[in-house]
């Protein structure tokens, strides 16, 4: 028998109806003789609301306190989710992060786990009880209360994976398991039975919203099987794992990854002179944002064009931050356009096939589509194409690399 780290998300919480739902399939695993640690968030709409009431009392809420009021969120799904399987004849333990001693650094709002106390976990396990966890929250050494930021459950749900060696930490959400590309765009999309951690995590950087790519980082350190499962309808679900030797051999392209959130910026007539990169990203960065893609052209007259993209939300900020650094550096202007989006191909099979990325820019050259940058990696080929051109780009890609056939689903 097996044991299983279950983590089920807001949607899969969000009524006490679901709250049942979760508790009868954790009862159909205890019935098979597994063990089960389960790992919930607040119930859909819970944290908003608590974020919501925070903002009503203080414009910027103290950290300490923000963490305090949002992690009790989840100490209400951990206690009915208990009276749940109770009410089943299924014995079972709540715990919110302090006391399981889920111990974090004291960065309130996004703090990082450090150590898992495991012990009590494990005295439960032994005792034949269903273990259950509050998500996204944990303990600093002064016993202060922590959160993970938006999205922490996924990590809880995996490092209490690794922490007690789970066979499988199991991510129930409201779809049912990983896509070729998102189903909503592309007719033919289909459900992959396995990928990568590497796949998964350039899927998740690049706008895929399945897990959250901490979660996905922490399960490819330690080696933690993770599957995405849909809490609504039974299924295998899509397995996470580490790259065999046969991966190679399947399919070139996993997925197809999307991102309308993207501008670009570029800065004209840049001297092209040593750390000019530094002095235009610099300040950039002290702005605190987030730079994706970059791209340096030399003209004829030893002058630099200098372009990269931003999250769209921080593209006025930073055409004002540009603004300051043309004057200091004499550049002829700053140009810019919101109004991108950013497609990528996936695959660890990139490795071993040549003419991957010919074979995308023809397939969008078919559709008559400007590629206006490109980013490569070992298992990704990335572009900026104009916005309204995204879904017809996708699902161009989808079908140049064969991923509407059944026979090309990652098995």
């Amino acid at each position: 028998m097996a044991l299983y780290v279950q983590k089920f998300g807001g949607t899969s919480v969000g009524s006490i109806e679901r709250i049942e739902a979760v508790a009868e399939k954790v009862k159909g695993f205890r019935e098979q003789g597994h063990d089960v640690v389960v790992v919930v968030s607040a119930m859909s709409g819970e944290t908003n609301r608590l974020i919501a009431l925070a903002n009503e009392i203080q414009s910027r809420p103290d950290p300490r306190e923000m963490d305090t009021l949002v992690s009790t969120g989840e100490q209400v799904t951990i206690a009915l989710l208990s009276m749940a399987l109770k009410a089943r004849g299924v014995d079972a333990s709540s715990y919110t992060g302090a006391q399981v001693r889920i111990l974090t650094d004291r960065v309130h709002t996004k703090a990082r786990i450090q150590d898992i106390e495991t012990s009590r976990m494990r005295a439960d396990l032994d005792q034949g009880r269903v273990v259950v966890v509050a998500g996204f929250q944990g303990v600093d050494e002064d016993g202060n209360i922590t959160t993970l930021g938006r999205g922490g459950s996924d990590t809880t749900g995996v490092a209490l994976a690794a922490a007690l060696k789970a066979d499988e930490c199991q991510i129930y959400t409201d779809v049912d398991g990983v896509y070729t590309t998102d189903p909503r765009v592309v007719e033919g999309a289909r459900r992959l039975e396995k990928i990568t951690f590497e796949e998964m995590l350039e899927m998740a950087s690049l706008g895929s919203k399945v897990l959250q790519i901490r979660a996905v980082e922490f399960a490819g350190k330690y080696k933690v099987p993770l599957r995405v499962l849909s809490s609504f309808e039974d299924g295998p679900g899509t397995l996470i794992t580490i790259e065999d030797d046969a991966a190679v051999e399947k399919p070139v392209i996993s997925g197809i990854a999307f991102n309308r959130d993207e501008a670009k910026l570029t800065v004209q007539g840049v001297p092209d002179i040593p750390g000019v990169a530094s002095r235009i990203l610099g300040p950039i960065s002290q702005a605190n944002i987030e730079v994706d893609m970059i791209v340096q052209n030399i003209a004829a007259d030893k002058t630099t064009d200098f372009t990269f993209t931003v999250h769209r939300n921080d593209y006025d900020k930073a055409e004002q931050v540009l603004q300051q650094v043309k004057q200091e550096l004499g550049a002829r202007e700053v140009v810019g356009n919101n109004k991108i989006a950013k497609v990528s191909i996936v695959g660890v099979g990139m490795r071993s096939h040549a003419g991957v990325a010919s074979k995308m820019f023809d397939a969008l050259a078919a559709e008559n589509i400007n590629i206006q940058m490109i980013s490569t990696s070992e298992i990704k080929v990335s572009v900026v194409i104009a916005e309204k051109y995204l879904e017809l780009a996708v699902r161009g890609l989808h079908s140049a690399f064969d991923l509407d056939d059944s026979d090309t689903v990652r098995e």
